[in-house]
């Protein structure tokens, strides 16, 4: 037992002297770190200034009960209790007794306010004994920032987020994610703080050591009014056809700023969300909507004209061993080639193909590749899909491959590909490369600005391009998409219907399709060209690009432009219209009449509503289900408000 003691007294003796500083240092590392304190993201924005994204700070505000000189803690907590009551509408004696009680256990962490805005932030630092401070007053506050959108669902993904899972890989998605490291992350800040048990960390001061420094701000090129316009269209088509997702990108002709895009997809219990970028991401087959650019092809070297004959037969045909077919019954017989395209034939463009490029494949090939179609665009965001254009040599390749080309097959694009290339049809023949962001800035200063990119100064002869463009026009006038036309407002484009998973063994008795199409609006003087895709609608309703995706076309169109009748020129956004102005007016007179009483938001938009509710005389809390018209509201109309009371709306 001697030995035992002299040993214990050795090793408390080595622990208190020899090392001594080692330990008291491993305990300061410990007990006392700079904590980092991330930056606020930048801002992302709408063309025109609209907020798409953005990190609201949030606050939690805690006491450190002991830290108070006796004197002051008891000539504070009475009113201090008071006015944590008038905040939350809990009695003045349940804070009163758990700051106490807390005192007693000496608590150096009482959480008091969780998540609350900064104008919050700001009352509670004038609250009896928190407002002398850290010391004496033991105010305890820790900041953390969230992302917001104040869009809703609505482009999300394309708008983008980067987040950290609990090992630390990143996943950067759509705009914010490609332009988050170098222009919206910031430079995150440090503040002391010390541990004081059960993993928590105080701030042992009330100002940071580093302070954080804010990420620019990224001005995109989206138009908030034609996304809501593309979104709620596909939307609805795709729940109308119960399709498994789809995707719509709208872009200006001239300048090649993408204005609006979505994608949806269906989740098990039959609602839409952005779960991927598709109109970036996804390449596949494109089916009919290939048959422009290989009948390009064709009338640009001269092996034919659009007035060329051309057998389809009866609606079958085979080649090399593999019969090709029609989808109108009995065929179309003999038709020029520019009627082959405008009824979508399979057996004209596969035959004028074959007959013209079988012995020098290479040749076509070519075309594709000087068209940039066999190369990604080189977006921004994050993700593009690789095109697949397969040519002699490869394995894939075949004496069939050719003819399947011909009519969208055997060959893979992702929409926005597709897309550019239509949109140089409409811009004179310069493809321009799709672009989101317009400019990088801190507060009013321009950091970085994007122009214009051009892929291809001239993608044919104005010859061929003034020939595919009347009959891109005919498509819609008299072809696949005669049930689009409308006298009053010109269109041009082509529908699109793709067979995919076909080589399953199952698709003879569950056939799955992909519907598309893909053109411009105006005809005459384009100003934004489109593409909209939809994989897998109900073959029980349709399936045909004319049925399914031609109707999100035009009503996109139509919407843009206000169902105003086109006559010289393109109406622009800013026309008056009667409807959108009494909308207006109401909205208006609304905002000035209710300041505490609930106003009847039925039939607003769910933004206006919220807009409206938000900036009342009281303080209500907001929850919001669904995007677009306000269907119900909690509250009936003229009821008196409190603070802090919750209305729910619902939307669809």
């Amino acid at each position: 037992m001697f030995v035992f003691g002299l040993a214990v007294l050795f090793k408390l003796f080595s622990i208190q002297y020899l090392q001594g500083d080692k330990y008291r240092a491993l305990v300061e590392k410990r007990d006392v770190q700079n904590i980092t304190i991330p930056a606020n993201r930048g801002n992302v924005y709408s063309d025109n200034g609209g907020l798409l994204a953005t990190s609201i700070p949030k606050y939690n505000i805690a006491i450190d009960a002991v830290v108070s000189p006796t004197k002051k803690f008891e000539e504070f907590v009475g009113p201090l209790s008071d006015s944590l009551s008038k905040y939350s509408g809990k009695s003045s004696s349940y804070y009163e007794k758990s700051i106490r009680k807390a005192r007693a256990n000496k608590n150096q962490y009482l959480l008091l306010a969780k998540n609350i805005n900064y104008t919050d932030y700001v009352r509670f630092r004038g609250f009896p004994l928190l407002k002398l401070g850290a010391i004496p007053g033991g105010l305890i506050v820790s900041q953390k920032t969230k992302r917001e959108f104040p869009m809703g669902e609505i482009a999300q993904r394309s708008i983008g987020y980067e987040r950290f899972d609990d090992e630390g890989n990143v996943t950067r998605a759509g705009i914010d994610g490609a332009f988050g490291v170098k222009y919206l992350r910031g430079t995150d800040g440090k503040r002391l703080k010390q541990k004081i048990g059960k993993n928590k960390w105080k701030p042992l001061t009330d100002y940071n050591q580093v302070e954080p420094k804010d990420g620019y701000d990224v001005y995109t090129t989206i138009d908030v009014n034609i996304q809501d316009i593309a979104h709620h269209s596909l939307l609805g088509q795709l729940e109308y056809y119960e399709a498994e997702h789809g995707c719509v990108v709208v872009m200006d002709v001239k300048t090649g700023e993408i204005k609006a895009i979505s994608n949806l997809a269906k989740t098990k219990s039959g609602e839409y969300y952005e779960k991927r970028n598709y109109a970036v991401w996804e390449s596949h087959e494109p089916g009919s909507t290939f048959k422009v650019m290989a009948l390009m092809a064709a009338l640009e070297d001269k092996v034919i004209d659009t007035a060329t004959i051309v057998d389809t037969r009866k609606g079958s045909k085979r080649f090399y061993g593999r019969t090709i077919y029609d989808s109108h019954h009995g065929g179309f017989g003999k038709i020029s080639a520019a009627r082959a395209l405008e009824v979508s034939s399979n057996i004209g463009l596969a035959t004028i193909i074959d007959e013209n490029y079988s012995k020098n494949p290479k040749k076509f090939i070519d075309h594709i590749k000087d068209w940039n179609l066999d190369k990604p665009l080189g977006v921004s965001i994050k993700g593009e899909g690789d095109p697949d254009i397969p040519e002699p040599g490869d394995k894939k390749w075949s004496r069939n491959a050719l003819p399947s080309m011909a009519y969208g097959y055997n060959l893979s694009l992702t929409p926005l590909q597709t897309l550019a290339f239509y949109n140089a049809i409409a811009n004179d023949g310069e493809m321009v490369k799709p672009r989101f962001i317009k400019a990088v800035k801190e507060f009013d200063e321009e950091i970085e600005v994007f122009e214009k990119e051009v892929i291809n100064k001239k993608i044919c002869s104005d010859k061929t391009l003034g020939e595919i463009r009347e009959i891109l026009k005919n498509i819609v006038v008299r072809g696949t998409a005669s049930k689009l036309y409308s006298p009053n407002f010109s269109m041009a484009g082509k529908t699109g219907t793709a067979q995919t998973e076909y080589w399953m063994a199952d698709w003879k008795n569950n056939k799955r399709y992909i519907s598309s199409f893909a053109g411009y609006f105006p005809a005459e003087n384009p100003k934004y060209s489109c593409i909209v895709v939809i994989h897998k609608p109900s073959t029980k309703k349709g399936y045909y690009g004319a049925d399914v995706t031609g109707p999100v076309f035009k009503r996109i169109a139509q919407k843009i432009f206000t169902d105003t009748p086109l006559i010289d020129e393109v109406k622009s956004l800013d026309v008056k219209v009667a409807s959108v102005e009494d909308e207006y007016n109401k909205f208006y007179e609304t905002t000035k009449t209710y300041k505490t009483i609930m106003p009847n938001v039925v039939g607003l938009p769910a933004m206006d509503a919220l807009a409206l509710l938000e900036n009342m005389d009281v303080k209500v809390k907001v929850k919001l289900s669904g995007n677009g018209i306000v269907k119900e509201q909690s509250i009936n109309k003229s009821t008196k408000l409190k603070n802090n009371q919750t209305v729910t709306l619902k939307a669809s």
